[in-house]
């Protein structure tokens, strides 16, 4: 079984690679601010010109400390002999970016204590860049692209996946039988993760998110749909693809 996330040397190693560069990637931090905690509790997920092609985001946990970064979606577009080129941003800037259109996260930044270090991390997203299986090796987690394009949401799926890989596992058989059954309930997935993928073009066009909030706040019905797309209980392809934002200007 290969969860090794989103590092590339160990799918090279374990010949399952079929694309180098990460689909985004994203800085994070983890700042302690009990104040701040009595009134923020719920997450936040900021798309702002400042931050075109990502957003920021804050996520509140256990003991008044807050996961806090910024992340790129699309950053190595484009691969030339197996290899892609970044796109020229610095996501230290990304963040002071956050903090400057953002106040809670100016309030972390500023008079939060950091734990730890800041972090930069490679995402794969949409189930790609990865053979799933190959003989004697079932792929899951990040290595096999669990993250979402969207949102960058990554920890459910990642478990949802290595769920799948051992009731393949357990229901038993021979190697091309497991591999088999592991391989099919990720295609079962892949639709899901293709509509995430559709809605992702959002993150590169800010004005959209601005246009699709505007037009939640004068409806608590659009708003619930919208927060049903980061709680996956709405297809964000109905809601984020340019046909859903048409129809939800005239509803």
């Amino acid at each position: 079984m290969l969860a090794t996330g989103a590092s590339v040397p160990p799918l090279v190693a374990a010949g399952v690679c079929e694309r180098r560069a990460p689909s985004g990637i994203a800085l994070r931090g983890y700042v302690h601010h009990p104040e701040l905690a009595q009134t923020l509790r719920e997450l936040q997920i900021v798309w702002h010109p400042r931050l075109s092609g990502g957003y920021g985001w804050i996520f509140p946990g256990p003991g008044g400390v807050f996961n806090v970064g910024a992340g790129l979606t699309g950053s190595h577009a484009s691969e030339a002999g197996g290899r892609a080129s970044m796109r020229d941003v610095n996501l230290r800037q990304m963040l002071e970016a956050f903090a400057s259109v953002h106040a809670p996260a100016a309030e972390l930044l500023e008079r939060g204590e950091l734990r730890g270090d800041w972090k930069g991390a490679p995402l794969r997203c949409s189930l790609g860049g990865a053979r799933w299986s190959r003989p004697g090796l079932l792929v899951t987690g990040e290595a096999a692209g669990s993250t979402y394009a969207f949102s960058g949401e990554g920890i459910g799926k990642a478990l949802e996946t290595g769920l799948l890989a051992a009731a393949a596992l357990l229901e038993g058989g021979d190697d091309a039988a497991v591999r088999a059954r592991h391989e099919a309930a990720l295609a079962g997935l892949k639709p899901r993760f293709a509509l995430y993928e559709k809605a992702a073009h959002v993150n590169h066009r800010p004005w959209l998110a601005d246009l699709v909030v505007w037009r939640a706040r004068r409806s608590p019905r659009i708003l619930r749909r919208m927060s049903a797309v980061l709680e996956e209980r709405q297809n964000p392809g109905r809601l984020l693809s340019w046909r859903g934002i048409t129809k939800l200007m005239f509803e």
